[in-house]
């Protein structure tokens, strides 16, 4: 069957030029965004009752904008001046690049990795006397303690935000050729919110191999997967899938 429409649970792209848009272009197809989850910070009364003082720490462990956003305004509820000495582990540029909003840049001391949280272990081995804040979801990649106990610094877990499922109740009759997902917690607001979802002719994509547990264990069909090494992004994946279903 060809492919026409296609559902992203995911924000749309801000900028003009995304991948997204040239897929559109490229293959006439029509492509919706929806967050299936999204993210609610919690009080700072519930920081405390973690017995989390942010005066004790020397370095904050920053792994995505949602960490940046949600350790400054715990930092403004519990008026805590943060100190221009501390210092700031960004997972990846574009998370350095977002700290911007709250600090100057070339004031502070930044550390960037390049993607993944591993390319961080040279630096937190370089700085392994810190006092490392590590501000989270309550949804939390293993990698992440994994690697930060196995390094045996001085680390701590805060949870400041939290991931909830989106209500979709109006996309109940509403019919995709794709569903796209990039997360567990994607899968799972899809079955939290339509119990009785029937695949048929819908397609899955995922993205990522926990991901491609989560909707396996669900007893999805997945149709396409990325990243691969002929499809390093989902864009990709779609597009050659698409042309490949769309040929017949």
């Amino acid at each position: 069957m060809k492919i026409k429409t296609i559902l992203v649970s995911q924000p749309e792209p801000k900028m003009e030029n995304s991948p997204y848009s040239r897929l559109i272009d490229k293959e006439k197809v029509k492509v919706d965004f929806r967050p299936f989850i999204h993210v609610e910070g919690v009080d700072a009364k519930s920081v405390r009752q973690q017995k989390i003082d942010l005066s004790k720490y020397t370095a904050i462990i920053l792994t995505s904008r949602n960490a940046v956003d949600h350790f400054f305004r715990i930092a403004e509820e519990m008026r805590f001046k943060v100190p221009d000495s501390m210092k700031y582990f960004c997972q990846s540029e574009a998370v350095a690049y977002y700290l911007q909003k709250y600090v100057v840049y070339r004031k502070r001391k930044i550390y960037v990795g390049k993607m993944n949280f591993a390319d961080l272990v040279t630096l937190f081995k370089k700085y392994k006397d810190e006092t490392f804040l590590l501000p989270s979801s309550d949804v939390l990649k293993p990698i992440v303690p994994e690697t930060l106990d196995k390094l045996g610094i001085n680390w701590t877990r805060g949870i400041f935000y939290k991931t909830v499922i989106s209500d979709l109740s109006d996309l109940r009759d509403v019919y995709y050729d794709v569903l796209v997902f990039f997360s567990p917690s994607g899968i799972e607001s899809l079955l939290k919110n339509f119990p009785d979802f029937e695949q048929k002719d819908t397609r899955i994509a995922v993205f990522g191999n926990s991901t491609v547990k989560a909707a396996t264990a669900a007893g999805l069909r997945i149709d396409i997967k990325a990243p691969t090494p002929e499809t390093p992004s989902m864009t990709m994946a779609l597009q050659k899938y698409i042309n490949d279903a769309n040929k017949k």
